[in-house]
């Protein structure tokens, strides 16, 4: 019978183990219960009990112990229950001494939860920790060691200082960074063998759903302690590179799935290391050896030669195949992706009352991973990336501002401006009174997307907010002002044009008066009345602009289209070279110099400006590094010619041989012939590569060099050099074949050489592509006036001039198809109209002027 006994202890006491490995408490306290008077010794029994009483209250009072909150016995019964248990084992003495030693590591615990540090520290001493080993222990017992360690090292750093020397503190500092190294050290041993032991269970189980998974388990406040505080204490202390060194250490130890909620926070916390306090300078990967003078910087300290003597080793990912990130906005991706994959698996969706403290706490872990993302992908300005990250949050976000917000933001940035519009109609929704979100929707409106009713509509719900708006009613006013204005640009009807241009006088005036202070309500006050034609109005209302900021690009820009439409083209020039010199890469201004030196000076002057913005246009090209060919190589003549970027770009230097000798090249008249093979054989290389290049890039960049190229032909058509003009439009034609515009100046070319047949149709297909191109439709109505169809001719002007009512150059070609049919009095009118607005008009419309937000 006594024999039985013994067995069935052995037995019970081997499953009690079991469940304590596991920490499995309330099953613990049902054995114990149920079969201390039978077969367990009492010391034993009252052993167990106390641990697993201790372990429920601690579970119930997480929140507490994070936040150092002593616990009390009249704040949990069950405190006095341990503390009796335990105090009555240590007296009688009478337990197994590794039982004694649990005991006073249990008390240990038990005197720093109830802030009994001292205490804590004494009961640690008694145990003789420092002694004790991890090799071939149980579960239970690496896992109290671990505590034990943690618990040591907090107390340590919770006792009072006012009375230790110097010398004695960074004593005592040690000892916290030792006690808290070996508690991480133990800590990633037990969570590894636990992982084993619970994938043995469930192998030799016949009914593994009784059984409990890794997957349930949940890091106690010790263990996730024991974890985070080695370098914490590092961080804390300025040690940068120990402390990256122990979290990436932690990081590569093999995954056990106990652990898989604090990779998430290790993980985020690594990142926020790389991305805030890491300068990228400084940074070494994860495989390699620190730069020399970070390690000189921090404290000097034996820590790194701290070594945990114990067979049991943390299992680490190693091999030839790892991935190994090259700089630190690299790696806090890579840490920052898992983290979100991780935040996306185990969000709480569900929305039930009882399930609310839960899905706050997914709500800010994944908020706090997104906006670390939101910095990393911006850096890179990876926005398109982004967006589908937060695409991916949006479905245990509902009624979240702030992710939703952020998700807008990345799609207007990356390139998908009517999702954001959308998004951002939700955020207005749930931030009623927020004037930022309708101002940015109607921004996007008014800007790349041309919804132009969608953003007088979130223009108006700005206004609508009323003094609530504060200083953003003023941009509500200019927003709604811009739209009007817009919309008179598109407007087909001379009354509707009217009536839309005078609402946006009005609103812009409105939007002046209420921020009479800032540069940008006076500069689009100044620009209607530019494009109403009230020209010296403009003029006084941007010189107070100009006051307010003398070097926006805008401002520059108007005033030398102001002083153009003045006819003051000299000042106008100064202005405009003046702009450049500050912004040399922006085409529009180079654009408006170009047409401005012509009018002043003649073609060949601006020619030799769209030379330079030829070079400039490839400069900012090589900049992006957007062409995928590399350097290649052109035989001509023997020559070798390198193209960088795959493309070479230069204007003709060949003239026609009846016109004049202006040459934009400086090759000499001897080299003439090879100059002419070479520049021809140029157009087929540079049109094939560019047909390549054009897949790469952004699309407006292709837009400019089009123009460039056109521009050119256009200059070379008025010095009659028709070769020349024919090469360049043949470029512009390799970029975009069947754009509006090359179309239009194969037209003019055509009509040049006497081909107005050929011409007709080819602005006749431009017409299709571009129904309100002023130029198009001019040319077509002269062209089919010189073919003798005066009536369409007509016709089509007469549409051209309600369409563009301020088109001087449009009333003047009505004027000559009037007087080709005879029509005298209507003509002298047309050209009367056409001479009174050319007196106001700019070298270049001024609706050239980006109006933005």
């Amino acid at each position: 019978m006594a024999a039985r006994t013994s067995f069935s202890q052995y037995r019970l006491e081997a499953e009690i183990e079991k469940h304590r490995g596991e920490c499995q408490w309330d099953k613990i306290v049902t054995l114990v219960k149920q079969f201390s008077q039978k077969v367990l010794d009492e010391d034993y029994g009252n052993l167990m009990l106390a641990e697993a009483l201790l372990e429920q209250c601690l579970k119930e009072n997480t929140a507490k112990l994070k936040d150092f909150t002593p616990l009390t016995e009249k704040h949990d019964p069950k405190l006095g229950e341990v503390r009796g248990y335990l105090t009555d084992i240590l007296n009688r003495g009478n337990l197994q001494p590794k039982y004694m030693t649990e005991a006073m590591l249990i008390l240990a615990k038990f005197h720093f939860v109830e802030g009994s540090y001292r205490d804590a520290i004494s009961m640690h001493a008694r145990a003789g920790i420092d002694d004790m080993s991890i090799d071939d222990e149980p579960l239970y017992h690496i896992r109290l060691l671990a505590e034990a360690y943690v618990i040591k090292g907090l107390s340590l750093e919770r006792q009072p200082t006012s009375v230790a020397s110097r010398v004695r503190l960074l004593e005592r500092d040690e000892e916290v960074l030792v006690c808290f190294e070996k508690s991480c050290y133990i800590s990633l041993v037990y969570l590894q063998e636990l992982e084993k032991a619970f994938s043995t269970a469930q192998s030799h189980s016949k009914n593994p759903k009784s059984n409990t998974t890794a997957q349930e388990y949940e890091l106690g406040f010790f263990l996730e302690a024991a974890l985070q505080s080695a370098y914490v204490a590092h961080f804390k202390r300025g040690n940068i590179v120990k402390g990256l060194k122990k979290l990436r250490k932690i990081l590569r130890a093999v995954e056990a799935k106990a652990m898989q909620n604090f990779r998430m926070t290790a993980a985020k916390q690594l990142a926020e290391v790389l991305l805030h306090t890491l300068s990228e300078d400084c940074y070494w990967n994860p495989f390699s050896n620190p730069p020399s003078d970070l390690l000189s910087k921090e404290e000097s300290s034996a820590l790194s030669e701290i070594s945990c003597n114990f067979s049991r080793q943390p299992q680490l990912y190693s091999g030839d195949s790892l991935f190994c990130p090259q700089d630190s906005i690299e790696e806090a991706l890579l840490l920052l992706l898992i983290s979100e994959s991780m935040a996306n698996r185990d969000a709480v969706i569900s929305r039930a009352p009882d399930q609310k403290d839960d899905r706050a706490v997914s709500l800010q872990d994944a908020t706090a991973v997104y906006d670390l993302l939101c910095i990393t992908l911006g850096r890179r300005g990876q926005y398109s990336m982004l967006s589908e990250c937060l695409e991916r949050a949006t479905k245990f976000t509902f009624d979240e501002f702030h992710l939703w917000y952020q998700l807008a933001l990345s799609m207007v940035a990356g390139g998908k401006p009517a999702f954001g519009v959308s998004v951002l109609k939700e955020c207005a929704r749930l931030h009623p009174t927020d004037p930022t979100v309708p101002l940015l929707a109607a921004k996007v409106c008014i800007g790349p997307l041309h919804w132009l009713e969608e953003g007088e509509s979130f223009s108006r719900m700005v206004i609508d907010m009323g003094e609530e708006a504060g200083e953003f009613l003023a941009k509500g006013y200019l927003a709604l002002g811009l739209a009007y204005s817009l919309q008179a640009t598109d407007a087909r009807l001379k009354s509707t044009q009217d009536e839309l241009n005078k609402k946006a006088l009005d609103t812009l005036k409105r939007a002046y008066d209420l921020a009479p202070d800032d540069h940008q309500m006076a500069l689009y006050y100044s620009l209607q009345l530019a494009i109403v034609r009230e020209v010296s109005m403009a003029m006084e209302h941007l010189q107070r602009a100009l006051k307010l900021k003398q070097d926006d690009i805008r401002l520059l820009h108007l005033l030398a289209l102001l002083l153009s439409a003045q006819k003051h083209y000299l000042h106008a020039l100064d202005v405009i070279n003046m702009a450049v010199a500050e912004f040399p890469e922006d085409f529009s201004l180079h654009f408006t110099k170009i047409k401005l030196e012509w009018l002043y000076k003649g073609p060949e002057e601006a020619l030799v400006t769209c030379r330079h913005i030829l070079y400039i246009w490839q400069t900012v090209f090589n900049s992006l590094d957007v062409s995928s060919g590399s350097e290649k190589e052109s035989t001509v003549e023997g020559t070798l010619t390198t193209k960088p970027s795959g493309i070479f770009l230069t204007l003709p230097d060949f003239q026609d041989g009846d016109t004049s000798s202006m040459r934009l090249s400086s090759t000499a008249a001897s080299q003439r012939a090879s100059s002419i093979a070479a520049s021809r054989l140029l157009q087929a290389t540079s049109g094939a590569s560019m047909q390549s290049a054009s897949k790469h890039g952004p699309a407006q960049l292709w837009v400019v060099l089009e123009q460039i190229w056109l521009q050119a032909a256009e200059l070379f058509m008025e010095q009659e050099q028709l070769s020349a003009a024919s090469f360049c439009i043949q470029e512009a034609a390799s970029i975009f074949p069947v754009s509006h515009n090359v179309l239009y100046m194969r037209g003019r070319l055509a009509e040049m050489k006497g081909s107005l047949e050929e011409a007709r149709q080819l602005y006749q297909e431009a017409l299709a592509l571009n129904p309100e191109g002023l130029k198009i439709i001019q040319s077509l109505g002269l062209i089919l006036n010189k073919l003798g169809r005066s009536a369409l001719a007509e016709k089509m002007l007469q549409d051209a001039v309600q369409i563009h009512c301020t088109s001087h150059e449009a009333w003047n070609s009505l004027g000559e198809v009037l007087q080709a049919q005879g029509k005298s009095q209507s003509a002298v009118e047309c050209f009367l109209t056409a001479l009174d607005l050319e007196s106001s008009s700019p070298s270049v419309p001024f609706t050239i002027i980006p109006r933005e937000l």
